[in-house]
Formats: C-alpha cells, structure tokens, sequence
C-alpha cells in the first residue's frame, strides 16, 4: 500500500501548490541517525515505512523545515521555476551553511556531480536504493562520501553549501530530489513532520 502511495504521489504532476501527504503514518525514528538539534517550536521528522519492515525509509536531509517563500520563488514540489515553463523537481529543505547534510535514503552512492555546467562550485550526491527503486539526489552538498560507499539512513553525507554567491538574498537550503523506479515523487509525502503533542502534519509548507 505504500509503495502505491508514493507513486500516487507523483502522478499529482499538475498541482501549483504543496499537497497534502498521501499517507497519515507515524514511524519510528531510527536509532542512531545523526539529526539536528530542534527547539520546541521545531517539529521532528518521521519518514514513512516504504518496505513495511518497522522501520523508516525516508529522513529530512537538514532536520529543517521545507524552503517557504522568497525573492526567487517557493521550495515544495512542483513549484514554478523559469516563469512557469518548468516545475520544481524536488524540495528545498532549509539549511544553514556548512551544516552536517544527512543521507535521506539507505543505499550506495552511485554519482557525485555538479548541479550546474561549468560551476564546480555546487555539488550533488546521489543515492542509489535498488531494493526499495528509490534514488535520491542531495544538492548544494560539500561531500565527505565517494561513489561506491554504502550509507546508512541519517548518517553524514557532507556539508551544506551557501547559495548566497549564486543567488544572493535567496534562503539557503539543500534540494532534494526523489525517484520511485525514475519517477519523480514529492519528498513531502514521505518525510513528515510531527509536533511535540505527536500530531502528523503535511510538510509545514
């Protein structure tokens, strides 16, 4: 039934506004994975058991909230980008600069790139979870991983870039992109936040 719901997910392609998660699951933390120190008015973050095994499949990269509104647009999925010729492809998941970036996923890193042509100053990394066909791509992230290393859910992939050099006055956050078998699919729907009465809402966004 997960599974089916994270697909589900994608196939809102066409909304111009955060949606409302598919699924209403409170999921067990994982033990040991690194998270940010969060206040009291900060939720935490439970990512939704894809495989049905107990455990969770999915973490907030930075521990912070999605990117809400600024000078250059919004953060949640499917946003316009370009004057409406494109969608955003993922979530912008605030950060502050050189921050401990999190792996969102399990798996192995199968690529480290650039997230711009000719700008080595931005880089991505990408996971690879082949049990679960979920792939995820992490940008703005200085890594301290290599292709071919295996990560564990929660632990440290690298540090968050600034963007202010690039776009200055824009939010500082980590973009994170998510694929179920090469289908883009809303991190929103799967990374959800909770509050200290345990209430699970969408994404804050």
């Amino acid at each position: 039934m997960l599974s089916v719901g994270v697909a589900d997910a994608a196939a809102r392609a066409g909304s111009s506004a955060p949606a409302a998660p598919l699924l209403q699951i409170t999921a067990a933390p994982q033990q040991g994975a690194a998270q940010p120190p969060h206040t009291a008015e900060e939720p935490t973050w439970d990512g939704v058991d894809l495989d049905g095994d107990g455990a969770p499949d999915f973490a907030n990269p930075t521990g912070r909230a999605p990117r809400g509104h600024d000078a250059f647009g919004d953060g949640y999925f499917h946003a316009s980008r370009d004057g409406g010729t494109r969608p955003h492809e993922g979530v912008d998941y605030d950060s502050r600069a050189g921050q401990t970036v999190s792996a969102p996923i399990s798996g192995f890193v199968s690529k480290i790139g650039y997230a711009y042509p000719g700008d080595p100053r931005f880089k991505y990394v990408e996971i690879d979870n082949p049990a679960l066909h979920i792939e995820a791509r992490v940008f703005y992230v200085d890594p301290v991983v290599e292709v071919g290393n295996s990560v564990a859910l929660g632990t440290p992939i690298g540090t968050a870039h600034s963007l202010q050099a690039r776009y200055g006055g824009i939010t500082d956050h980590i973009h994170l992109e998510l694929a179920e078998s090469g289908r883009k699919i809303d991190a929103q729907t799967v990374i959800l936040a909770r509050r200290e009465d345990a209430t699970m809402m969408a994404g804050m966004n």
